[in-house]
């Protein structure tokens, strides 16, 4: 594949003097892996058009592409999708860092089939009450009969996924996440929090079911993060959980993390009668 990238010395990222060219070839190497959790799904995504630390934005809707983009029309506004590799590095070349996937695609917009719950930590919540916190989630789901699967957040906490078969509606979907949230909050009242506001979070985890909404994203595995330390949302296997911090996996390092854990998520297909 061959894509010329505009002022690929440019820092991206400062602290570790990471460039454009860097990021380029990161997705370059790892679009074939992120393609799957990618492909079809309306997106969002983190636009830095100087270095993270400066002139970032979140970015929904897509204007003056540089690039053909595939759209979607959803009621009054219009998405974008992509479906090869090469139209995720085009994008590494207009400025983005992260990309942010919808719960379903485009091929079937209102029937989901990714539910997430990301575990949000308190500042202050020590690693090991984090893990303990994941595990007790994915005992209730396992608990349910429902395969869970993990990633890093490439920030403070880890993500918790599950494949389902597209049969619900946004609303069922959504539901059904908030109810198991709220069974999870309930049981370990102590641990964790449903409540959004940050003040309310101290000394538990947040457990956010609310990204299972139509219309709202999450980062996508194998996403670089517009954070300090280029760290990346890397599938791990729950046997890893204790092995690798949050945003220990990173453009420097995620070869070393790169591996089959989540080999068998396009084979699941799950649902609650």
């Amino acid at each position: 594949m061959e894509l010329k990238i505009t002022s690929p010395d440019k820092i991206i990222y400062p602290k570790q003097k990471i460039t454009k060219l860097q990021v380029a070839n990161y997705y370059l190497d790892i679009s074939e892996l992120m393609l799957p959790y990618l492909k079809n799904r309306p997106l969002a995504v983190v636009r830095c058009h100087g270095n993270i630390e400066n002139e970032c934005f979140f970015k929904k809707h897509l204007t003056n592409e540089a690039f053909d983009v595939k759209l979607f029309k959803n009621e009054e506004n219009e998405y974008f999708y992509l479906t090869t590799q090469k139209e995720i590095v085009q994008q590494v070349q207009m400025g983005t860092l992260e990309f942010h996937v919808w719960g379903s695609n485009v091929k079937n917009i209102e029937k989901p089939d990714i539910m997430v719950f990301d575990l949000d930590p308190d500042e202050g919540l020590s690693l090991k009450k984090l893990r303990d916190s994941v595990l007790k989630v994915k005992s209730v789901l396992d608990e349910l009969g429902l395969k869970s699967f993990l990633k890093t957040s490439g920030g403070k906490g880890y993500h918790i996924v599950l494949p389902f078969k597209y049969v619900w509606s946004w609303k069922r979907f959504y539901d059904f996440s908030k109810m198991v949230a709220l069974l999870i909050e309930g049981r370990w009242p102590e641990v964790f929090t449903t409540n959004i506001k940050k003040n309310q979070r101290k000394g538990k985890v947040f457990i956010d079911y609310m990204r299972n909404n139509r219309g709202s994203t999450c980062v996508c595995a194998y996403s670089l993060r517009a954070k300090s330390g280029a760290s990346v949302s890397m599938p791990i296997s729950w046997e890893d959980l204790n092995n690798i911090k949050p945003n220990q996996v990173t453009i420097k390092n995620y070869k070393d993390y790169v591996n089959d854990s989540w080999v068998d998520f396009d084979k699941v297909r799950q649902t609650i009668v």
